[in-house]
């Protein structure tokens, strides 16, 4: 195999975000339900044989040692492997949104190249070198919605109602360590039970950083705003700034402000990757 195109690497959506503690070496310990949705980028992978890695932005730059690179150099270490690879990346996906969007891109680097260099390493091994690259890429390696907890490694399974979801990412972003960082931060929401959830998976919880995140980035409540005039009730997603609504499928949009991006989702019930890895559970 010489080659792989058109490769997804889909957005997440934090249904809630509870903050129920704090570790002693200062990671903060959640709960979430993470949900994937039909907004991608889309990679594109060429087999190099003489291991050299590039990367070649085809829609919006990236910073140079950004997550697609530093996942793809990761596994040509635990692989041992002599291959290299061009990576072409088409990003859609909103940064600093909270949508998990590079995480994701990294997911799907790890198993396309896994793929096309014959590694078959185990979706556990991936698993392992994903959390080192960021808590939210075994999510997306496992490629099920799923109840998540710990920092994010503790990963149970769900199945969520098919739903469509008004997503909007207001034109300023906001830096995730601020948010945690801010004295303001709620840290001990009252454990939730999966039950409690599934009673009403679309208006269950909070996201506890909301609060924080729009104080800092003003944005974030336009954007509910927003979403709120159009009847809609909303919530951020992740540390922001994107915010998001659960919308009725035949619902018509208002024009947002000029800067914002808007898209009405649906969510997956799988990634589209799933079985790209052996599974060892």
């Amino acid at each position: 195999m010489r080659a792989l195109y058109e490769v997804p690497a889909p957005a997440k959506l934090n249904l809630f975000l509870h903050v129920t503690g704090r570790r002693a070496d200062g990671y903060h310990l959640l709960q979430s339900v993470f949900m994937l949705v039909d907004w991608c980028d889309t990679l594109h992978f060429e087999r190099r044989d003489d291991g050299v890695l590039t990367r070649e932005d085809l829609t919006t730059p990236l910073p140079a040692d950004d997550l697609v690179i530093r996942a793809a150099r990761a596994l040509q270490a635990a692989g041992g492997t002599p291959h290299g690879a061009w990576i072409g990346v088409e990003k859609r996906l909103p940064a600093q949104a909270g949508m998990g969007g590079g995480s994701s891109d990294a997911a799907t680097c790890l198993l396309a190249l896994n793929r096309l260099w014959g590694l078959n390493l185990p979706l556990s091994r991936l698993a392992q070198i994903g959390l080192a690259l960021g808590a939210d890429v075994p999510f997306f390696l496992r490629g099920r919605n799923a109840w998540v907890e710990g920092i994010g490694e503790q990963i149970t399974p769900l199945d969520l109602p098919r739903a469509h979801f008004a997503v909007a990412k207001p034109d300023a972003g906001l830096d995730t360590a601020l948010i945690f960082r801010d004295p303001g931060l709620e840290r001990q929401h009252e454990t939730a039970i999966i039950s409690g959830f599934a009673a009403n998976p679309y208006g269950f919880g909070q996201n506890d950083l909301q609060p924080v995140a729009q104080r800092l980035c003003p944005a974030v409540t336009q954007a509910l705003q927003w979403l709120s005039s159009q009847g809609l009730q909303g919530r951020m997603t992740g540390s922001g700034s994107a915010v998001f609504a659960q919308m009725p499928q035949d619902k018509v949009l208002q024009p947002a402000p000029a800067g914002w991006q808007v898209r009405v989702c649906g969510n997956l019930d799988v990634h589209p990757l799933v079985g790209w890895a052996p599974s060892d559970d």
